[in-house]
This record gives structure tokens, C-alpha cells and sequence, in this order.
């Protein structure tokens, strides 16, 4: 399993990879790609639906009728450099200039070869081609200044994006290559590229490590990780009267409002369409999303091992230690979905474990509270313990994923209803 994790994650450089990569594995999996317009869903029926090419939802209709939803959601973005419409800055070298996307850490991404992935729009006769490219090879490097013309290079030094985290791509004669070799990944000529959403990203391969392979890094484990173990679950999970839902959102790491996000109208409008297709009602809807149950899957905080001063004392996840539950008034787990998704886990004998900040720092957002302004249903926060999150090569535990599947799949297979007073797990 970490072996195809690893095998997915390299060759999911970018969002619209990560998509495209689970829209192949669903399509050979017998599911049916829908579009939008009316949906004609039958019983025993596997679909999927992309918004963007950069998101996904896949779900299953049971042979009885539904009782509620099961659904899992995860990001396919991660922090990297995005490279600009014109990128090429000529001089005495070619450098390409691009814009940070999300919260990176700035400089474990400089001395580092770097590859070019995306997607391009190219003209043809009737209109526009969106065409994926992927470079696979080390094309770029940001240079550090070294320490003997920056004496304070070790003393926390601030970068200017325009300046300091500039790639450099080639010798000065070499003006124009750029949009050439990305034409040639495309199958077309330079000037038939209208616009492209292209990013610079960290081409080393992922590893096993430790005396019993007991870790393992890659890039973009947050949150490629919980996208392909939420996959992994949803596919693997036994029929229940509920409908199992994967999402993969966009654009997580910026905030999630887009079209393709988490706050979108994507998630709400697909189950309303799911729904209609089965011909139940609005109520039936209402009812339905009251015994929903969302996994908000995304990497939490491992302790450090050199700093477990930053850690909460009580709710520090370890690597390796089992499912995190992330805790903050700012998260969406709460007492009803802590305890739902611990019981589940328990009688799956999948061991987990608990995350908080200090009281003295403050938590984020997550896709679960996001999604939940559109959609309200219980809802907890989940991940697999990480360190260096949002590094170009994060660390985590292996036999974590094992943990992370287990505990999805048999969410997957519970059908839950919920009252004011009261949780049944089917």
C-alpha cells in the first residue's frame, strides 16, 4: 500500500494531476463519469463528477433505499511556487517567475531541482484544448546566496519573493525555451498556448525509512496522503443503506472560495442532484443530510521530536501512534463526532489519537467547517501525524496509512442516524 501511495503522490505533481490520476483509477474501477444536467442514477450504480479538472466527487448507490450520507473530504492542492502567464525573465540568464501558493516554508525549497507540471489551454480550429503537462525531469533551481556574501544566512533570513525566490532555467541565448519545451509537452506549437495554470514542484521521488521502515517522506503528503487513503477506503468499503461519498477539493491551502472549493456550491448542489435522480424529495433530502457523517481528512502536527515544547502537553500525536483527532474551537469536530468516529474505531480496533494547539496558539480552518457553511452535518477533523508540514518534503509514519485506511473504510460501512440525544451506529 505505502508503495502505491508513493507511485500516486509522483505522479500527482500538481491538482489537476492528483484529479486525473483518481479519475483513471475510477473509470477502471467501473465507475461512470457524469456531466452536468439531469442524472440518471440506478441502484448497485458507481459515478463520479469533476469540477475544474482539479476536483472530484465519486459516490455509490445503494441497492436499499439511502439513509443518509457517508463522506470523506481531502485536498488535492499543496504549497508550491505558481509560475506566471509570462514567466521568462530574460538577462543574462532565463529565470522563471512565479508566486508563492499557500503557507510554503520558503527555503527548503531553494538549492533544490525542480520540475514544471500543469495544465495548458491551447487553440485548435473550434476552440480550446485543456491539455496536462508533466515535465518529469529537474528543469529549474533557486540559487542561495552563500554564506560568505550573506554572513546572517544562518540567523533566520527573510526572502523577498521577487528577489530571493527566483528560478533559475537556463543561460541568457536560450530566451524563449521555456514556452518551447512546455509546447513540446503539449503537443503543439508556442503560439497556440492561450493561457496555462503552470507550478514549479519538488521532483524527488518518496521514501521509505527508519531500521523497520518505520517512516517514510515525500512531497506534497499534505494532503495527497489522505487523498489517496480516503480513496483506498471509499473503494474498498462493503454496502451499507447509506450513500459513500469521496470528495476532493481544490484550493484548500488559499482558503477553499473558489468554484472548485470546499466553501463552493459543488459539494451541496451534488448531493441535491444525487437526490433528484433517485427521485426522493427535498424532505427526504433534509432527512438524509441529518444522518450524514463528514471526515474532514488533512495531516495534523506530530510532536517534535526537537521541539516537544511546541506541543500541546496532553494532545500531541506521535508518528505512528494511530487516526489523529484534531481538536480547536475553530475545527468542526465536536463531543457528538469525537466520540462517533472513536467508537467506530474502536470496534475496527483502529488506534487513535488526539491533536490540539497550546492554548496559546491559534488553530486554522479545515475543509470540515468550511464545507459545513454549505452543509450541515457532524463532522471531525482527521489526519495522520506529520512533521514539517508544508515543507517540499514532509515526513510521516508508515504504518499510519494502514491506520488512516482502516479507520475510513469502516466509517464508510457505517450507516449512522443522529438525534438530539442520541448516536446509533448501524
Amino acid at each position: 500500500m505505502i508503495s502505491s501511495m508513493l507511485q500516486y503522490i509522483q505522479k500527482s505533481p500538481d491538482c489537476f494531476h492528483a484529479v486525473e490520476n483518481l479519475r483513471q483509477r475510477l473509470l477502471s474501477e467501473g465507475y461512470t463519469q457524469l456531466t452536468a444536467g439531469e442524472w440518471s442514477l440506478t441502484p448497485g450504480g458507481k459515478y463520479f463528477v469533476t469540477k475544474n479538472g482539479s476536483s472530484l466527487m465519486a459516490f455509490r448507490v445503494p441497492q436499499d433505499r439511502p439513509t443518509g450520507f457517508v463522506l470523506t473530504a481531502s485536498h488535492s492542492d499543496s504549497p508550491c511556487f505558481r509560475l506566471r502567464d509570462h514567466a521568462e525573465l530574460a538577462g543574462e540568464f532565463v529565470r522563471l517567475s512565479a508566486e508563492r501558493y499557500g503557507g510554503m516554508i520558503n527555503d527548503c525549497w531553494l538549492d533544490r531541482p525542480l520540475s514544471v507540471a500543469g495544465r495548458v489551454l491551447v487553440r485548435r480550429e473550434n476552440g480550446l484544448d485543456m491539455r496536462l503537462v508533466d515535465m518529469k525531469k529537474d528543469m529549474a533551481l533557486i540559487p542561495r546566496v552563500a554564506i560568505h556574501l550573506n554572513r546572517d544566512g544562518n540567523n533566520g533570513t527573510k526572502y523577498n519573493p521577487a528577489q530571493d525566490l527566483v528560478a533559475l532555467y537556463a543561460g541568457g541565448e536560450q530566451k524563449g525555451s521555456f514556452d518551447r519545451e512546455i509546447a513540446a509537452a503539449a503537443g503543439c506549437q508556442p503560439e497556440d498556448i492561450v493561457a496555462r495554470d503552470l507550478f514549479l514542484y519538488n521532483n524527488q521521488p518518496g521514501t521509505v525509512w527508519g531500521p523497520a521502515g518505520e517512516f517514510l517522506s515525500a512531497p506534497r503528503l499534505d494532503d495527497l496522503a489522505c487523498v489517496f487513503a480516503c480513496t483506498q477506503g471509499f473503494l474498498t468499503a462493503h454496502e451499507t443503506t447509506a450513500i459513500p461519498v469521496l470528495c476532493v477539493f481544490d484550493n484548500e491551502e488559499i482558503g477553499s472560495e473558489t468554484k472548485q472549493g470546499a466553501a463552493s456550491a459543488f459539494l451541496p448542489e451534488t448531493l441535491t442532484a444525487i437526490t433528484s435522480a433517485l427521485g426522493l424529495t427535498s424532505g427526504d433530502y433534509r432527512r438524509l443530510v441529518a444522518n450524514s457523517f463528514l471526515l474532514s481528512c488533512d495531516n495534523g502536527h506530530a510532536r517534535h521530536p526537537n521541539h516537544p515544547e511546541l506541543a500541546d502537553a496532553n494532545e500531541a500525536p506521535v508518528l505512528n501512534g494511530g487516526v489523529v483527532v484534531k481538536h480547536s474551537p475553530r475545527y468542526a469536530t465536536d463531543a457528538v463526532s469525537a466520540a462517533a468516529f472513536q467508537e467506530i474505531c474502536r470496534r475496527a480496533q483502529v488506534p487513535t489519537q488526539h491533536y490540539a494547539n497550546r492554548p496559546d496558539q491559534a488553530g486554522g480552518a479545515t475543509l470540515g467547517n468550511i464545507a459545513n457553511t454549505k452543509l450541515p452535518v457532524n463532522t471531525v477533523d482527521i489526519g495522520m501525524a506529520q512533521l514539517a508540514m508544508h515543507s517540499c518534503f514532509e515526513t510521516m509514519g508508515s504504518r499510519d496509512v494502514a491506520h488512516f485506511v482502516r479507520a475510513v473504510t469502516a466509517c464508510y460501512e457505517a450507516a449512522l442516524t443522529f438525534t438530539d440525544t442520541q448516536v446509533t451506529l448501524g
